[in-house]
């Protein structure tokens, strides 16, 4: 009963979120047609994204194939999922008391403090209970003050997080009614601060002027097909067609392949669109039943992609400006004695492009461009100082990827290090 409320209820972005719907309508004293379709219209549009979701990281595990192969790399490769997985095993008690007792305490703040935020990102509240669990347990500290800490952290760390960034995501979105619940935020963050320093009267990358014969290219889709069918085109090139259509095309013609990816890739990034569309459309009006009852002013934190639609330039710049860092940092690593970490796509792609957007919306095109590349090294340098703590625990493999994971698990590291 609790691996199925923790993984497949709470753990569930999808089932979290269309929990709390219905219990703002309820609350609102909705009919019962309207409850149902709020309900089950909210879980839709996290389905839908994360169907989108899905495409993305199947496109972005064949581009990783095919640079891996094509430039023979091999290193760590951060995947937060992993990880999360990996410490379940042996930690799996503890990350699940953590995340019950963090999830309370993050509405406990939110009712008696200024800070009125709900977080929703439920796969993410899992990841960083798992980690707090392992690190704290590393530090040699007894079961139930493991418990105690890491839920008390977790909990603060969800209010905190989306109170970062709101003054930014403010600006984003238009309005008080979302924020952003995902454990990036100290790289957003930084993205945004970045773009504020270089981007002074620099127009947003929204406002690009195309002539009128590449029209065509305003249109986001359009513009991400074309940009994601180039690279694709140079790897399989490089690769070579015998790899490519022995390995991952199943005989295709390489050259079609690669242009099929690339238009997946963008009905993908489409799909997430519509999802978080929809979400807000529901979202929204349900959570007011909560704000009015339950929590005075409570905003919804939802995951990243919740900002996509407001600037979709910014979300495929974010994440190829984010990649380039990646690469650079993956050379710079091994000079500083530290591990060789193969930027991992996913990450790059979602979190890339979250910074994208709010270094657009501090410093317009340059600040989408070199806040999101300051963004790719903060997220290629934490996993490589993280991977240590982490390979004591027999996780060499592999580490977090995302920055809040980075911070809070080297800072923690740290402070218990000091005190043993």
């Amino acid at each position: 009963m609790l691996d199925l409320i923790i993984n497949d209820v709470l753990g569930t972005p999808a089932i979290l979120v269309g929990l709390f719907s219905f219990v703002g309508l309820l609350l609102q004293k909705k009919s019962f047609s309207e409850v149902i379709s709020g309900t089950l219209k909210t879980i839709m549009g996290f389905l839908i994204l994360t169907i989108g979701a899905g495409v993305i990281s199947s496109t972005l595990s064949t581009f990783s194939a095919l640079f891996e192969h094509s430039f023979s790399i091999h290193g760590v490769v951060p995947n937060t999922d992993a990880m999360a997985a990996l410490a379940q095993k042996d930690f799996g008690s503890q990350t699940a008391t953590i995340m019950i007792c963090g999830m309370l305490i993050n509405i406990l703040l939110a009712r008696f403090t200024p800070l009125k935020y709900i977080f929703l990102t439920g796969h993410h509240t899992l990841y960083m209970s798992a980690m707090l669990a392992v690190v704290l347990s590393a530090g040699g500290i007894s079961h139930t003050m493991v418990i105690i800490a890491g839920s008390i952290i977790l909990g603060a760390w969800m209010v905190l997080s989306p109170a970062l960034l709101q003054p930014f995501t403010r600006k984003i979105i238009g309005n008080d009614e979302l924020a952003l619940g995902h454990f990036g935020s100290i790289g957003y963050y930084c993205s945004a601060i970045v773009g504020k320093w270089v981007g002074k009267d620099s127009p947003s990358i929204e406002e690009i002027n195309v002539p009128k014969s590449l029209n065509f290219l305003r249109d986001s889709s359009v513009s991400i097909s074309l940009t994601m069918g180039i690279l694709f085109i140079v790897l399989v090139i490089i690769a070579g067609p015998e790899f490519t259509e022995s390995q991952l095309s199943s005989g295709q013609n390489f050259i079609v392949f690669a242009i099929l990816q690339s238009i997946m890739f963008a009905a993908g990034v489409y799909t997430i669109l519509a999802g978080v569309r929809m979400i807000i459309a529901e979202i929204v009006p349900a959570f007011r039943g909560i704000a009015n009852k339950v929590v005075k002013n409570a905003r919804p934190a939802l995951d990243c992609p919740t900002v996509f639609p407001f600037a979709p330039n910014a979300v495929i710049v974010g994440f190829l400006s984010s990649f380039v860092a990646g690469l650079i940092s993956m050379f710079i690593c091994p000079l500083l004695g530290l591990s060789v970490i193969v930027p991992g796509l996913v990450p790059h792609f979602f979190c890339g492009a979250t910074a994208g957007v709010y270094g657009n919306a501090t410093g317009g095109r340059r600040g989408a461009i070199i806040g999101s590349f300051v963004h790719g090294i903060i997220i290629s340098f934490l996993p490589a100082l993280l991977l240590p703590l982490m390979g004591n625990l027999g996780f060499e493999s592999t580490t977090f990827g995302d920055a809040d994971f980075g911070v809070i698990g080297i800072g923690l590291g740290h402070i218990l290090a000091f005190f043993n």
